[in-house]
């Protein structure tokens, strides 16, 4: 069977509106790179599920679906009166919320766009406010990632290696990405940059996403797997890590599964870890042990694909993130500038 890798199509974003259908489309990344894929949320149920599959994901990402998913659920309402919409929607963030309980944009994402709805005066503004504000929270997360890329491109040195776990690219926002915006814009300053991505267990968004992603862009880019990150950082192959985050506390930065082991890993070899992250990813009402950590299907580890490579009654524990202490942090790269930690939320928010 022969095996292909895809090339972005066009220059769509992850996620966006579709005016003709009323409807959300999305760049299906389950698919990828296999195959390039564009589909369409027209229910709101088919929006969950979405989610839920991670056919959209990363945090950004999420924060624009919650709010799209908003005007969408306004969309289909048939309710007759102001009140009755408004009840419809409040039932819509509850549910869409439901579906990833660990990253925190999901629900800023989701709570800004209700809140817009303070400036409607009818059923039908009510409908205009929320889209209107679901495509501004899109349209400031492009903005946002491009600001952010260029204050960490300023910490990346001509000839520098990266490390990177997960996605932190346009796959995981609306477009240019978080860490690998951060790459982009040091590129894009005409530095030579290398990546060195892990592959990131169970559901492989480095080996399957960064990779093309970067190779898109003509970025060099090498695949490990997870557990080889010491070796390559004991060898000298690394210069700095960047990496993403699903949320960000006073105390931890919570990100995809195996970013806390790859932290200490650079902490005991000197190597500068980087947190890249917009400022709505910050959580000033948590701590780490009230953050509820996300669990996936124990099938995710038991099965790739359709093939069992492991016993199917193993037990599992398949936890989606884990949380880096923030003492592991070397900065926090945002929108408003570089961040040293140790540092106040309330400070850094304000």
């Amino acid at each position: 069977m022969p095996v292909h890798t895809y090339k972005r199509a066009d220059n769509m974003r992850t996620i966006d509106w579709n005016n003709e259908n009323n409807s959300i489309v999305m760049i299906d990344q389950t698919l990828l790179p296999l195959e390039y894929k564009v589909i369409e949320c027209k229910t709101l149920a088919s929006l969950c599920e979405g989610i839920k599959s991670l056919r959209v994901r990363g945090a950004p990402a999420l924060g624009a679906a919650g709010a799209y998913g908003i005007a969408l659920a306004a969309t289909l309402s048939s309710s007759s009166n102001m009140e009755a919409l408004i009840r419809d929607l409040e039932i819509a963030a509850k549910t869409i919320k439901a579906t990833r309980p660990t990253a925190v944009n999901l629900a800023w994402g989701i709570d800004r766009t209700m809140s817009a709805i303070s400036d409607a005066y009818d059923r039908n503004g009510i409908k205009d406010v929320v889209l209107s504000e679901a495509k501004n929270i899109a349209d400031e997360d492009v903005a946002t990632n491009k600001k952010l890329g260029k204050y960490g491109a300023k910490l990346l040195e001509d000839g520098d290696t990266v490390m990177t776990h997960c996605n932190a690219g346009k796959m995981a926002c609306v477009d240019w990405g978080t860490a690998l915006g951060v790459i982009r814009s040091a590129v894009e300053a005409g530095k030579e940059i290398k990546v060195i991505a892990c592959e990131t267990r169970p559901l492989n968004q480095g080996g399957r996403i960064t990779t093309w992603e970067l190779m898109q862009d003509n970025i060099d880019v090498t695949l490990i797997t997870d557990s080889m990150s010491g070796y390559v950082m004991s060898k000298g192959m690394v210069d700095k890590v960047i990496v993403g985050a699903d949320r960000i506390t006073g105390d931890a930065v919570f990100n995809k599964i195996g970013t806390y082991t790859h932290s200490v890993l650079a902490r005991e070899h000197e190597i500068p870890f980087f947190v890249a992250a917009p400022i709505s990813t910050f959580d000033p009402n948590n701590w780490e042990d009230t953050v509820t950590i996300e669990e996936r299907d124990a099938n995710e580890l038991r099965f790739f694909k359709d093939v069992q490579i492991a016993p199917a009654d193993v037990k599992v524990y398949n936890p989606a993130f884990d949380a880096t202490p923030m003492e592991n942090v070397t900065a926090v790269i945002t929108e408003k500038g570089v961040f040293y930690p140790p540092f106040l939320l309330d400070e850094l928010l304000a």
